[in-house]
């Protein structure tokens, strides 16, 4: 049965074509692969596919320190070794090296994730899906855990300005304690995070403890779960938890950070869950009918992050997909069996029936505690666009204000992708 929903779907090829470096976990790659896996069950001809404007240093510095922005902005691999101390203060390094076209890699995920918002706020689709977004780590004034600019509160910050309350539910495996942090003293954004803590793993944020402060107090939620935890134990918990929010909050529109590092088998991951369990989740989110922006988020086994992106497309757009994989560009990359499914993992499930309910009933009991959903006084609504005055000299031709303007979320027949009529070449060189 076809969707009813407009959706809406942000993709530029050059997002997949950067290179963290040859050790490094993260591979944007896998955004080619979800994107061609998408097309090759055809699923972009249910939706409407829009390539990102590149977000300005301003709209990033609605967040993010300008000195900041200003960094990522100059940076390259070939002066880095002239600023040793300004690496140090904004924690670039080896888990957030300095590579290639790196600022123009953050300003097209995060120009998704705010297009994506904007969509929403205009009410042009319904559910807008960016996957190369969902940098949850990104804080105010510096890099975390692969993420540099943070594509997710930019969006929030986007969708307050048309609603109230937002919520925000994040399934990737470790803590979403940027978006967390960002606001943490305010009642306009529920934060609810499931993730592994304890044993030291990253980011070590996310007790059941940290509940918000002062006006944000029990606004923020965490699920702390440990090791193996499987599909049905994980789906129960996220059901239970996520229907009393929405009915305690009544927020009016949902953020969802699908991380697909949660997956069983995931380089850097200890879930048990499989493709079936965690878009089970995006299904269950889907169903309140509310505007809905989703994002992606890690995901370290690229194969299985396309699978899982890519079936989650299909939920979002009602579409039940074979499980045999068609031929696309990347067929290989699904060897031996090039199915769609994949296998629950087998590590020991370290959550203990007994545990998880304790987890539930002080989840509950926190939710308890709030008496109804705030109001807000709406202020006249800022412009969507504020694009300062620039000193021509000192831009980039590339960057300038004429050529970004004209392609702000221009729907093109160039960027339908159909077998070999591709015409987006770039997105082709596998790294």
């Amino acid at each position: 049965m076809p969707s009813k929903d407009k959706i809406a779907y942000f993709y530029d090829g050059d997002v997949g074509n950067v290179y963290f470096g040859p050790n490094h976990p993260m591979k944007p790659h896998r955004l080619c692969m979800t994107h061609h896996l998408v097309l090759s069950y055809e699923l972009h001809k249910k939706m409407e596919i829009y390539r990102p404007h590149k977000a300005y240093p301003v709209e990033l510095a609605q967040f993010h320190s300008a000195d900041y922005v200003e960094f990522l902005h100059r940076i390259t691999p070939d002066t880095q070794h002239l600023f040793a101390d300004e690496l140090a203060r904004y924690n670039l390094g080896e888990d957030c090296p300095v590579f290639e076209n790196l600022f123009e890699f953050c300003q097209i995920y995060a120009g998704g994730t705010i297009d994506a918002a904007r969509r929403l706020n205009h009410q042009l689709c319904d559910i807008a899906i960016n996957w190369a977004g969902g940098l949850h780590h990104a804080k105010k004034c510096g890099a975390s855990g692969f993420c540099y600019i943070n594509d997710l509160v930019l969006g929030i910050l986007e969708l307050l300005k048309f609603h109230a309350r937002v919520l925000y539910i994040d399934i990737d495996i470790h803590h979403g304690d940027g978006v967390e942090e960002a606001f943490y003293f305010t009642d306009r954004v529920m934060t609810v995070s499931f993730h592994k803590y304890g044993d030291m793993f990253f980011p070590g944020t996310g007790d059941i403890k940290e509940i918000g402060e002062r006006e944000g107090k029990y606004y923020a939620i965490n699920v702390p779960l440990k090791d193996g935890i499987d599909d049905a134990s994980f789906t129960r918990l996220f059901k239970t938890i996520i229907a009393k929010v929405v009915e305690t909050y009544l927020p009016g529109v949902i953020v969802l950070q699908c991380g697909a590092d949660s997956l069983a088998g995931d380089r850097l991951g200890c879930f048990n869950l499989s493709i079936e369990g965690h878009s089970e989740c995006v299904k269950f989110v889907k169903k309140f009918n509310l505007p809905l922006l989703v994002t992606g988020g890690g995901g370290y086994t690229k194969e299985n992050v396309a699978r899982c992106w890519t079936v989650e497309t299909g939920v979002l757009l009602d579409t039940e997909l074979p499980n045999e994989i068609p031929d696309n560009e990347y067929i290989k990359y699904f060897s031996p069996d090039y199915t769609l499914k994949t296998q629950n993992g087998n590590i020991e499930n370290l959550n203990s029936k007994s545990y998880l309910s304790t987890i539930k009933v002080q989840v509950l009991e926190s939710l308890r505690c709030i008496q109804h959903a705030p109001s807000v006084q709406m202020q006249e609504v800022p412009p969507d666009f504020y694009i300062p005055d620039f000193d021509e000299d000192e831009q980039n031709p590339d960057e300038r204000v004429g050529q970004h303007t004209q392609d702000k979320q221009i729907q093109r027949d160039d960027e339908y992708y159909d077998g070999d009529n591709d015409n987006d070449h770039n997105m082709d060189d596998g790294l």
